[in-house]
């Protein structure tokens, strides 16, 4: 599978409204996602499984990968494309020594002693970086301190790894983190809770030079 992380959606069952899940991410989708997360700290495990079943059909045979946030356990038996773990959460190299190579692997990475760790790491083991939050946000609530797109461009520039932007990010200032450096933008509300998902997606990746 071909990785395309420049339009990345985060989403779980709170964050798409009154619309639901499945029509925010169709939507999505028809303006240009390339990727999707699910990202669900409240759902039970019973709820994941069945909001990744439910994402792996809506994505179909679009080529689009599942990633589940943190669970790689129901990222596995769900059938999904990969996992994105976080600083705390299960080591890296055990979770690719359990996935395989095939596996998608993204890690949180937002300080300079972190993407060095993962340098450190045999090659493969770490598929791609995710860095913020780029500015404040209120969607993550243990979010750290905001990065700022200064530290941003400087710590996609300390690693050949693609590193997708996250936190803060909408189509306003979208044009300002892809001068970064940065692959992809990864959003929540920026999609999910805006009024047509579609054109969001559309901005987002307009925004790119």
């Amino acid at each position: 599978m071909v990785l395309d992380l420049s339009v990345y959606l985060v989403i779980g069952a709170r964050d798409a409204g009154p619309r639901g899940v499945r029509a925010t991410v169709e939507a999505a989708l028809a303006g240009g996602v390339s990727a999707v997360q699910l990202r669900d700290k409240q759902a039970s495990g019973r709820e994941l499984m069945a909001l990744a079943a439910e994402l792996l059909d809506i994505l179909g045979d679009t080529g689009v990968p599942l990633l589940v946030n943190d669970r790689l356990d129901i990222a596995l038996a769900s059938g999904a494309h990969g996992v994105h773990l976080g600083q705390s959460d299960l080591d890296v190299g055990h979770a690719r020594r359990l996935a395989g190579p095939e596996f998608v692997i993204g890690l949180s990475a937002s300080r300079p002693e972190e993407i060095a760790e993962v340098h450190s790491l045999a090659s493969g083991t770490v598929d791609y970086l995710g860095i913020g939050p780029v500015f404040p946000t209120t969607t993550k609530l243990d979010a750290r301190a905001a990065v700022g797109l200064a530290e941003l461009a400087a710590l996609c520039a300390s690693t050949t790894l693609p590193c997708v932007g996250i936190g803060g990010i909408n189509a306003r200032n979208a044009a300002s983190v892809w001068a970064t450096g940065v692959h992809g933008l990864a959003v929540v509300s920026a999609i999910g809770g805006a009024p047509d998902p579609c054109v969001a997606a559309a901005d987002l990746r307009g925004a790119r030079p």
